[in-house]
């Protein structure tokens, strides 16, 4: 009987150190995460948030001093190059090594390693794009210049410096949440995370969409709602900039016609409101006399947040911003002499060709009647917990047949191929190390010829009083409509013919009006000379910002915070006095007649205490679907017009076919629906109050929130956040999209530059820098950015100094 007791007991401590030690489900293994020898409670942190004062890393020249102040940015003092990069890799990997990891993964499809099945199609189509693919392109490309691939492995060595560092209770906490560890880094991931960026800022492609469109509706539907210009434009090079100097090489359109296929299903595109703000004004225009740059980049509000803040000094340079963890220098920001920021160009970049496989081995595909081998490549998809998932994707000259039998595509011998310059041969990091250390107009000018894609706004301003825009990447020349349709991959007319010579691209240096600016708009007027075509061209926030700086003479650094802060809501100012003046109040109800004065009374600002913003936004989400009736429950995929033409057509054509409802017997306009919409919006609004026993106040409506990269993780997030603003608007924040980085830079005989982010510099939940700055970028404040001169630098703003030195 002691034998069966003693047989029962040791199975049930066997079974529970088994379950303990075990990974089920989203559930860690308690007994580690518990573990007070290397669980969670292991990532308390010390005040500095910083380990040691003095530490030995294998590969330094010369001892490296890094000054932490009062927001945790670090101050790095190197004596060369190598020995910054080294140290920027430790010290980046010291605040965000897991997101610095988990971003890799995500661009390189290998999340299915970390979280087992549930990835496995996320992974296979990041794959499909040819996310890697582009990655070992651009290593190759880097890895040409000697001097930079001793800066890549010096990043690269520091990283993983501090990875060998690591204690197993030291490892971030989202490691022993997900159980598993950190792998080396690589040169390749600073080429993934590169890539990352370039498809999170490129990928809404919509010419399957379009096909789909035109074989539906026919083209002139399609250019009615898709026009390649809008009516009021005010594009990012001014429509007085001459072209005339230009020695052209244009394309022209051959005699063609676009596949027709229906597409069922594409892949999930990045956030349509993925873009920016940025602008410069001359000395003219400043009440110091002094340029001045500002930018904000909109994209998710995550934590840890996607930017890195960080000075980093030579004897050579010494330059101030916001990096990317997992690339080196310094992405948007500032030095002695420039400043430097980006937005979207909001470009066509990525175009789709339908191939014709000789048979369903897809050995070969048919060009210029004859036969064109493909290349295959077997991805290995390792699943945490099941089997690795073999998928083979197939290659041609266009890049990888994304869309085919396995995935998403129509029959076992059609495919559809990708030509993506993200794919090119590139060296994008090469733009912002030469930028980082640009003293005037013709070096910021030089480096941005490095940069291939994705097609960016690089703003500039100099200490010299010189302001500039260029529209940087490597664009494809195309003809007229090219890529905006599926095109046929047997027809090699259909190829890209060349590229718009880089001096050709778009830019304005110096303009007459005294100032620069861009909002991911249309880059140019119908006078450029080259086709240019995007779907998602932006059409409020740029007009606002233009009106601003046409409204008086002078501007200084508080108009520029105001305008980051500004938000008003262009698109409800433009329609809504049309809406109330085709409202019937015959009928309407009390509480509809008190959320329509509510709508009169508003002055079309998005402030956090705004009921009028929240009517609206529901009043026009229900009128655009109304509106659009037609093109919901398709069976295809389909892309649906722009808010901006929505609103031209509501306006201009309010009797069109397209306002009368399909489900309805009468045949309604644009009056009926301004109606029926409204009363919509009122009971949806009023069941929401309900539900949620909250106020109609923007603020609560919107319910702004930062959250961590694992949104299972809402311990770690911060929710119903204070702050006004909207997609569309300058203030561009929306429920969990926004300013992801706002920085104001005037350049004087110092800097003197403002910056803030929501987030903090800490990527672990414990600290107290973790989240530290977002209550401040939602009030709309600023952190005085701290430019030192010099390591020895005296300043109270200083809480912590660390001492890197080379290993004995």
């Amino acid at each position: 009987m002691k034998s069966v007791k003693f047989l029962v007991s040791l199975l049930f401590t066997l079974g529970i150190f088994y379950g303990l030690n075990t990974k089920f489900g989203d559930i860690p293994p308690m007994g580690k995460f518990l573990s007070p020898n290397q669980g969670f409670w292991k990532n308390e942190v010390t005040e500095s948030d910083v380990a040691k004062e003095t530490l030995e890393i294998s590969g330094l020249k010369s001892p490296v001093t890094v000054h932490y102040d009062e927001s945790l940015i670090p101050h790095v003092f190197a004596q060369n190059d190598e020995d910054l990069y080294r140290a920027q890799g430790y010290i980046t990997a010291q605040h965000r090594l897991w997101q610095l990891e988990f971003q890799t993964f995500a661009s390189g499809g290998r999340l299915s390693e970390i979280v087992g099945e549930a990835a496995i199609e996320y992974d296979r189509g990041q794959r499909r794009k040819g996310m890697g693919f582009g990655a070992d392109n651009a290593l190759k490309e880097m890895m040409k210049h000697p001097e930079e691939v001793k800066l890549l492995e010096a990043y690269r060595d520091g990283i993983n410096a501090y990875i060998e560092s690591l204690s197993v209770g030291e490892i971030p906490v989202e490691y022993k949440i997900l159980d598993y560890k950190p792998e080396p880094w690589t040169t390749k991931k600073t080429a993934l995370l590169l890539m990352y960026m370039t498809d999170m800022l490129a990928g809404r492609d919509v010419d399957l969409e379009n096909t789909n469109f035109v074989k539906l509706f026919g083209q002139e539907t399609f250019d009615l709602l898709f026009p390649n210009f809008y009516a009021d434009q005010d594009p990012v090079i001014p429509q007085e900039r001459d072209w005339s100097s230009f020695d052209l090489e244009t394309v022209e359109k051959p005699d063609v016609d676009f596949p027709s296929d229906f597409i069922k299903e594409t892949m999930d595109k990045p956030n349509p409101h993925n873009g920016s703000n940025n602008w410069a004004i001359a000395p003219s225009k400043s009440v110091s006399g002094n340029p001045i740059l500002a930018n904000d980049p909109h994209l998710q509000l995550n934590l840890p947040s996607i930017w890195y803040v960080m000075q980093l000094t030579t004897p050579e340079k010494n330059t101030f911003g916001a990096t990317l963890p997992g690339a080196m220098g310094i992405i948007i920001g500032f030095n002695q002499n420039i400043a430097w920021g980006v937005t979207n160009a909001t470009r066509d970049v990525k175009d789709w060709y339908k191939i014709e496989f000789q048979d369903e081995n897809r050995k070969a595909y048919k060009y210029d009647n004859e036969w064109k081998a493909t290349t295959e490549v077997i991805e290995e998809i390792k699943v945490r917990g099941k089997s690795t998932v073999y998928d083979t994707v197939t290659y041609t000259h266009y890049g990888p047949v994304t869309y085919d039998h396995t995935h998403k595509g129509n029959g076992e011998k059609v495919g559809y191929a990708m030509k993506w310059t993200g794919h090119l041969p590139n060296n994008n990091q090469q733009t912002f190390l030469d930028l980082n250390k640009a003293k005037n107009y013709d070096e910021y000018a030089a480096a941005l010829k490095h940069f291939t894609a994705p097609a960016q706004n690089f703003v500039f301003a100099s200490r010299e009083g010189d302001i500039a825009l260029w529209i940087q990447g490597e664009l494809a020349n195309k003809w007229p409509e090219q890529g905006k349709f599926l095109m046929d991959g047997s027809d090699s007319r259909y190829e890209w013919q060349s590229f718009i010579p880089q001096h050709q691209n778009a830019y304005v240096k110096n303009p007459e009006r005294g100032f620069v600016s861009s909002a991911n708009q249309h880059p140019t007027d119908e006078k450029y000379p080259y086709y240019v075509y995007d779907d998602g061209y932006e059409t409020y926030r740029n007009r606002v910002i233009n009106n601003f700086f046409r409204s008086k003479e002078k501007f200084d650094i508080q108009d520029f915070k105001d305008l980051q802060a500004n938000n008003f809501n262009l698109k409800a100012a433009e329609l809504i006095p049309t809406m109330l003046d085709n409202m019937d109040r015959s009928s309407l109800t009390a509480n509809e007649e008190q959320m329509l004065s509510t709508i009169e009374d508003w002055d079309f600002n998005n402030n956090i205490d705004a009921e009028g913003a929240s009517i609206w936004e529901k009043w026009w989400d229900n009128l655009y679907r109304m509106t659009w009736d037609e093109l919901y429950n398709l069976d295809v995929a389909i892309n649906r017009p722009s808010d901006y033409q929505t609103i031209w057509l509501l306006k201009n054509q309010p009797n069109h076919p397209w306002f009368d409802r399909k489900e309805t017997p009468e045949i309604e306009t644009a009056k009926d629906l301004y109606f029926q919409s409204f009363r919509d919006a009122v009971q949806d609004l009023t069941v929401w109050q309900s539900r949620t026993g909250k106020s109609l106040k923007w603020v609560d409506y919107k319910g702004t929130f930062v959250g961590h990269l694992l949104q299972a993780l809402p311990a770690f997030s911060r929710f119903n956040l204070p702050i006004g603003g909207n997609s569309g608007i300058v203030n561009a924040t929306s429920e969990n999209h926004g300013p992801s980085w706002r920085m104001i830079v005037e350049l004087g005989n110092e800097p003197n530059a403002l910056g803030i982010y929501p987030g903090g510099q800490s990527g672990n939940p414990g600290s107290k820098f973790y989240d530290n700055m977002i209550d401040r970028w939602a009030a709309g404040e600023y952190i005085p950015l701290f430019f030192m001169k010099s390591a020895d630098q005296a300043s109270d703003r200083i809480i912590f100094s660390q001492n890197l030195s080379p290993a004995k």
